[in-house]
């Protein structure tokens, strides 16, 4: 989910922790949970500073480690022992119980979006991404926007998040079943179909469609149920060329196979050197296919620039290159 959701889930768990008696009876670690709750909510989005460094060091490791399975552990512990500092009354065990929920709950819904997360290393390094909630969801961001306001106003705040987030249990459940019926519809027109990647929208009931068949990739969108593809592409397996196993040493291409599940190449010469770009289909926006990655390379074969990340029209996508040349 992005920052904004992240934040508000954790001032709905810092409400929902009111149920808790012993939060309950302290104002001291009420405020401690509430601090714990928000900082836990946000922790493991720390790794979005690897954008400083380049995309594809943030593609690469975005949604790793910090999502995975010991750092669900150690980011409690860590936030506890602050705040305990801090806060020296504060009842420790409660703090990290409600801080422990609140960095389980962000890993955990972020394996409901088409991004995804390495939630399971280190036993396994597979993406995890059900694709059936946007990275930002309207519904669930105003509903607890709506619980916060509501809370402000005088309401209890432990019963109104426990109305908010049943609300939004059976919310999940409908984007399941929602996902599931395209799915079946897919299947049913598309003959020989291999793979159905959704990708949904801010818009309830529109998702991005990603098919892969056994001859070829289709793309299109599903508005209300209804399915249209708008583009078609043969699906080619990516041949022993010199100038893509040379192009398959840049980091930034690395980075763009290591994430993206389907994807087209096209390889051109011009102007004394090579493009190799590589497309991936599921974010088509406006006619245009945004996320990318793109290597240059000389006669020799030698890389000369490379970029990868969201780029929405080729001009940009040149000055981006010729940044990096220059």
């Amino acid at each position: 989910m992005d920052t904004g959701t992240h934040l508000v889930m954790g001032i709905g768990l810092g409400a929902l922790a009111t149920l808790d008696p012993v939060v309950a009876s302290s104002s001291i670690t009420a405020q401690a949970v509430m601090i714990g709750t928000i900082v836990g909510s946000q922790a493991p989005d720390i790794d979005t500073i690897l954008k400083m460094r380049n995309n594809a060091v943030y593609i690469r490791n975005h949604r790793g480690i910090t999502h995975s399975i010991p750092a669900v552990i150690l980011w409690p512990l860590l936030i506890t022992s602050i705040i305990s500092a801090i806060m020296p009354l504060a009842d420790v065990w409660h703090v990290w119980m409600w801080t422990f929920l609140a960095v389980f709950l962000h890993v955990f819904v972020d394996i409901f979006n088409a991004y995804g997360t390495q939630a399971l290393r280190p036993l396994t390094s597979k993406w995890i991404a059900l694709g059936v909630i946007n990275t930002f969801d309207p519904f669930i961001f105003g509903l607890h926007v709506a619980g916060i306001i509501l809370w402000a106003f005088g309401a209890d705040p432990g019963i109104t998040f426990v109305v908010v987030y049943c609300v939004i249990a059976v919310y999940y459940i409908m984007r399941f079943k929602e996902q599931r019926n395209i799915k079946a519809t897919i299947k049913g027109a598309i003959p020989n179909t291999w793979k159905i990647i959704l990708s949904p929208t801010v818009r309830y009931h529109k998702w991005r469609v990603a098919v892969i068949t056994d001859q070829k990739y289709l793309v299109g969108t599903c508005i209300n149920g209804a399915v249209t593809i708008v583009d078609e592409f043969k699906r080619i397996p990516i041949p022993e060329n010199p100038v893509l196993e040379a192009a398959k040493h840049d980091v930034n291409l690395s980075a763009f196979l290591s994430f993206s599940p389907v994807y087209r190449f096209e390889i051109s010469e011009a102007g004394g050197f090579h493009e190799v770009k590589f497309i991936d289909l599921r974010y088509r926006s406006n006619g245009y296919y945004p996320f990318v990655a793109v290597v240059h390379l000389d006669e020799e074969l030698q890389i000369i620039n490379s970029y990868t990340g969201w780029i929405f029209s080729e001009d940009k996508l040149k000055k981006k290159l010729n940044m990096i040349t220059n």
